[in-house]
């Protein structure tokens, strides 16, 4: 508002104050271009360095919106790897990443990560690194199943599922089961990372697939990218 005011008050200024602003747009998009160091020691890295790395990742205190999207690129860079390497997935693609600030009830997607087989919707997986897994969110997976008429759809998350509601969210699964079919799966982060990690074949792949997209997401600030450069520098190039 305030520059709003200077111009009207001095508009001979509105070409050099147009100037000032992008000057600082393109700064501002230069600082979130930080590139990932490359593995030193890639036959080093073992499956229990990669998930410590991640864990550190996600678990840094940031201060800032975007570190909630990184478990859904750790994720995204796995399946990456399995769809081409397990039976199950065959004739499968990943759908595009979209953004993690949209509600998950407004959101036109089925999950973070979407599975197509053949083109249709095959499944689905919901991460959430701050929040955890309550009846609510288990009813709004359902209308998304209903909507979408996937065979599994994975919740994910950082923290417990809500112990007071563990009673009603096992009826929701049983009975989506029952009635529609799809399997709705609930499971922590790291363990499930940590499962899919021993069905990769290369975990030297992984952390490069990974890397990729936390350098190149732009959601993601430079702060999240820095801190990856130096876990990878202090827990994986050792």
């Amino acid at each position: 508002l305030k520059i709003l005011d200077y111009v009207e008050k001095k508009p001979q200024k509105s070409t050099n104050i147009l100037r000032l602003l992008l000057h600082h747009a393109i700064a501002t998009k230069a600082r979130l271009i930080v590139p990932i160091q490359p593995l030193e020691n890639p036959e080093n890295v073992t499956i229990q360095k990669t998930v410590k790395a991640l864990r550190i990742h996600f678990d840094e205190k940031y201060h800032i919106h975007g570190g909630s999207k990184l478990p859904v690129l750790a994720f995204y860079a796995i399946y990456q790897l399995i769809i081409d390497e397990i039976k199950r997935y065959r004739n499968c693609s990943l759908g595009n990443l979209g953004s993690h600030t949209a509600s998950d009830r407004t959101s036109k997607s089925s999950g973070d990560i979407e599975i197509l087989k053949n083109g249709i919707h095959y499944e689905s997986i919901e991460v959430k690194l701050d929040k955890s897994i309550d009846a609510n969110m288990v009813r709004v997976a359902i209308e998304k199943i209903h909507r979408f008429n996937m065979e599994r759809y994975y919740i994910l998350s950082h923290i417990d599922i809500n112990k007071t509601e563990i009673k009603t969210i096992q009826t929701l699964i049983d009975e989506t089961k029952e009635k529609h079919g799809c399997q709705i799966i609930l499971n922590g982060i790291l363990p499930t990372i940590k499962y899919y990690l021993r069905l990769v074949d290369d975990t030297e792949q992984f952390i490069k697939a990974y890397s990729k997209l936390v350098e190149e997401d732009s959601e993601l600030k430079g702060i999240h990218k820095t801190t990856w450069n130096s876990i990878i520098r202090k827990y994986l190039n050792t």
